[in-house]
């Protein structure tokens, strides 16, 4: 019994998945500021090689901001489901901070990292500029 609820809490708690990496970064925009933290794959670390960049997002179907980066990112792994503070990646250019929890179609998301501050800055319409940058 144990057992199956210290599983129900790690799955409810999104800790199943890649391993977070030691790296983290700095969302800013003018509607404020979160830390995320960066899985273990190819494409976060070339998405760290990048850093720092500036990337004008968009809001789409009213759960996220997209924008697309400078250059693709390596393909790993893709999963279709998300929560609310998920970055990701929807195809090699294309980053996507999700502020609402849900699914996507196939072929899904390459897991980039989790937010780890308020991601509800990013909750409302319109265009935002946001700059992603390495925390020491």
């Amino acid at each position: 019994m144990l057992n199956l609820l210290c599983r129900t809490i790690v799955i409810t708690l999104g800790l199943i998945g890649p391993a977070m990496a030691q790296e983290r970064v700095l969302i800013s925009s003018d509607w404020g500021r979160v830390t995320a933290e960066l899985v273990n794959n190819d494409a976060t670390r070339a998405l760290v090689r990048m850093l720092p960049l500036t990337i004008e997002m968009s809001d789409h179907l009213r759960q996220e901001k997209t924008g697309n980066l400078p250059s693709p990112l390596p393909a790993t792994e893709r999963q279709l489901d998300f929560s609310t503070g998920t970055l990701g990646l929807w195809n090699s250019d294309h980053f996507v901070i999700y502020y609402r929890g849900g699914r996507v179609p196939q072929p899904g998301i390459v897991l980039l990292g989790r937010v780890t501050g308020d991601v509800s800055i990013f909750d409302r319409p319109g265009r935002v500029t946001v700059r992603i940058e390495r925390v020491e």
